[in-house]
């Protein structure tokens, strides 16, 4: 079996590599980003995806899934690091590491990757920015069973900690894809396919609503909301009832309770 590589000090080359991946600009140049925490690195691997690279924090207890991981990272002639928890903390930048983290190689983000019709539903953003967000757009997708999140325009980056992070494995598990609006309608209108969103302008109510699938809930920027003319090319705007002082819900939660709906009535 190989032998984990022990790194102890801050200026290790691999350390300011690894720390690097929290950047987006170095993610885009090494097509690497970082995932941490055992149960997440689990799913991953479940799911078909190995880390390149496994960085461990040393004195750990010993877990089976953690040996498991190891297994299937050598097995794929990876690499395992064992390094100290400042360390660590160092490269993941939380004070309160989950003493284990991964690299990945960044998946094919292209539409051309994307199968509509491995699912009957799909989660579209537009210019989002948060990666929290993103993150819990793409565990929903993940809870309705969606073909995955397809990002448009200027959006936060999938692959950033924090968005990997509040996905809590359905970065692995769900389809993602990055393009421009003027991409991405063409595409959209090359198959089979309705585009929902929520609006006010000549809307009707969300439940009940005619879906049809492969239905692509969008959802808009989370302070301006969609522009009027990506909204006029959608083919059924619903609405959702406000009964309190706020006049919107959260895009995510907004694409959540239509999820909801939409799966209800393709069943």
């Amino acid at each position: 079996m190989a032998e984990r590589r022990q790194i102890t000090g801050f200026s290790n080359p691999t350390v300011k590599y690894l720390r690097s991946l929290r950047e987006k600009k170095h993610r885009k140049v090494a097509g690497k980003f970082l995932a941490e925490g055992l149960r997440l690195l689990t799913d991953a691997r479940e799911s078909g995806h190995v880390p390149e690279v496994l960085v461990l924090a040393a004195g750990r207890d010993p877990h089976p899934l953690l040996a498991q991981l190891e297994c299937a990272v050598w097995a794929a002639g990876g690499e395992v690091i064992e390094t100290s928890g400042d360390i660590l903390s160092k490269i993941t930048g939380k004070d309160n590491p989950q003493a284990v983290c991964g690299v990945y190689a960044e998946f094919d983000t292209g539409l051309a990757a994307l199968d509509r019709s491995r699912a009957k539903i799909w989660l579209v953003a537009q210019a989002l920015r948060d990666p929290g967000n993103l993150g819990t757009l793409l565990r929903t997708g993940d809870a309705v069973g969606a073909g995955g999140l397809i990002l448009i325009d200027d959006c936060a980056d999938p692959f950033s900690v924090e968005a990997v992070r509040a996905s809590m494995g359905a970065v692995f598990t769900q389809g993602i894809a990055q393009a421009r609006w003027d991409e991405f309608l063409p595409w959209l209108r090359g198959g089979e396919a309705q585009l929902v969103a929520a609006s006010l302008r000549d809307a009707v109510p969300y439940r009940g609503a005619p879906y049809a699938a492969p239905c692509f809930i969008l959802v808009g920027n989370e302070s301006r909301g969609l522009p009027e003319d990506y909204e006029l090319a959608c083919d059924l705007r619903v609405t959702m009832p406000m009964h309190g002082r706020a006049d919107s819900l959260n895009a995510a939660v907004a694409a959540a309770v239509l999820a909801y709906e939409v799966l209800d009535s393709l069943g």
